[in-house]
């Protein structure tokens, strides 16, 4: 029954099954499976699609759909996890959102879960985020990675502001800076004093582990 669960859960993720996800979870917790080999079995299922993105056999609309259907999932396994006190090794922490005046966050959310499923600890603000908003959440979660987005042209400057923000607060040199979003490219982050830049969210789970030596 356990590993019907699991391979159940796995195969409602890889075929964008929202509803399935997150009656699965709840099996999971309502069986009284380990939290964490429940997410395990998640994580290698949005894995599987984030590489087959990555070789070009799969596509946007696809990770998508994957990225959907593990977060109609974790917070099911994540409050199970917390209630039973089980440890997960963790990565590093990260500070995620999309920054003012845009409320886009597919890409945002694409690259939350996957940053979760890679093994970081991700606490994601949401859209429309202020810089006193990151640094407060910074300060707050004792962050090693800030991961910045901006959609469009018009709000791409916020993610400068949030970096001189944090140069005023001195706590620039304290945390490694990431950004993307459609209106962001290499020039513009190296311009504004990122600490790296991808256009994909499997590309963004790269750069974050070598941000961090890991």
């Amino acid at each position: 029954m356990n590993n019907e669960i699991l391979e159940g859960l796995r195969k409602a993720i890889k075929e964008y099954d929202n509803e399935k996800a997150e009656n699965l979870a709840k099996r999971a917790v309502e069986e009284k499976l380990d939290p964490l080999r429940v997410l395990d079995a998640m994580t290698v299922a949005i894995r599987e699609v984030g590489d087959a993105f990555g070789r070009g056999d799969l596509w946007l609309p696809d990770l998508v759909g994957a990225a959907d259907a593990m977060q109609a999932a974790m917070p099911i396994i994540e409050e199970e996890i917390k209630r039973t006190g089980a440890k997960r090794e963790s990565l590093g922490t990260v500070v995620a959102g999309t920054v003012f005046g845009d409320i886009h966050s597919i890409g945002k959310t694409m690259v939350c879960t996957l940053l979760t499923a890679e093994g970081f600890k991700v606490h994601d603000l949401g859209v429309n985020i202020k810089a006193e908003e990151f640094l407060q959440a910074i300060r707050n979660y004792n962050a090693d990675i800030l991961a910045m987005s901006a959609l469009m042209t018009m709000t791409a400057p916020e993610q400068k502001k949030v970096i001189e923000q944090l140069k005023k607060e001195g706590l620039r040199d304290k945390i490694k800076i990431m950004v993307g979003g459609g209106a962001i490219t290499e020039e513009f982050a190296k311009e504004i004093g990122a600490d790296g830049y991808d256009p994909t969210a499997p590309g963004a789970v790269k750069l974050a582990r070598k941000l961090i030596g890991r």
